[in-house]
């Protein structure tokens, strides 16, 4: 991960587009605590500004309850309900007291996507080290509950209920092997789609100034496309995110399931 000195240029002249320039840490705020760099950076900035607006959402949107709701109070109650209905379906009743975890998650990952959707704006999520450590507490998480409620029994998920006898100890390596790449899958996913939808989206921007006016149109038609196609990614990659956690605590819950 590179940090660049706010204002410090990224290249010289021409019209050469750099499309990873996008996904610079710029230091905003320099700060060193006792030799360790916490400075406040511009992906600092775009994660305060994306709890900013799932709180002014969430408070505004809920203070009014009027019988004819607003627009804002639609949308608190609609991503509300989503979210209800989305760890009901997959946990069950007893997934509920896990509500505001999963709300949490589900909304800072779809307004850090959908804030990097803006002109000039930073992506969050478009670096893994932020959805590594998301999907590490996230793990973390699980494993907690998962002995919290079965105790020693929740090894039990690393055995197979059907299969060879003489294969079990193979295939309890390779259950325990895919629950540690857990986290890593869960990020990967995340942050790949990010990178890849923007690093496209400023391909074809790199087109559209180069063919000029005459011959920008096709490249140009191909990103409002493409934009459109990135704002649902945006939301799909936050529910995906969302499902797995709720899958995942699924398995920790309900072993014999």
């Amino acid at each position: 991960m590179q940090i660049q000195e706010l204002g410090a240029p990224a290249h010289e002249g021409g019209l050469h587009i750099d499309p990873m320039h996008q996904f610079e840490i710029k230091r905003l705020v320099p700060l060193d605590i006792l030799g360790v760099d916490v400075s406040f950076t511009n992906s600092a900035l775009w994660m305060v500004f994306s709890v900013l607006l799932v709180s002014v959402l969430m408070i505004y949107g809920s203070s009014g309850r009027a019988i004819v709701p607003t627009r804002l109070q639609s949308m608190a109650e609609l991503a509300y309900e989503f979210v209800g209905g989305l760890l009901r379906d997959t946990v069950g009743n007893e997934g509920q007291k896990f509500f505001p975890f999963i709300f949490t998650l589900f909304m800072f990952i779809m307004a850090c996507n959908m804030l990097g959707m803006l002109p000039y704006a930073f992506t969050v999520t478009s670096h893994i080290i932020i959805t590594f450590t998301l999907a590490l507490f996230v793990f973390i998480g699980v494993t907690i509950v998962g002995f919290v409620k079965n105790g020693a029994a929740f090894l039990k998920l690393f055995v197979p209920k059907e299969g060879p006898v003489f294969l079990l100890p193979l295939l309890v390596v390779i259950e325990f092997i895919s629950y540690l790449t857990r986290p890593i899958s869960l990020s990967v996913r995340l942050f790949a789609n990010m990178l890849a939808g923007h690093t496209i989206l400023k391909v074809f921007a790199s087109f559209v100034v180069a063919l000029g006016f005459i011959g920008g149109w096709a490249p140009l038609a191909f990103m409002v496309a493409f934009t459109c196609l990135e704002v649902l990614v945006a939301f799909l990659q936050a529910y995906v995110f969302a499902v797995l956690t709720c899958i995942y605590l699924n398995d920790a819950l309900h072993m014999d399931h």
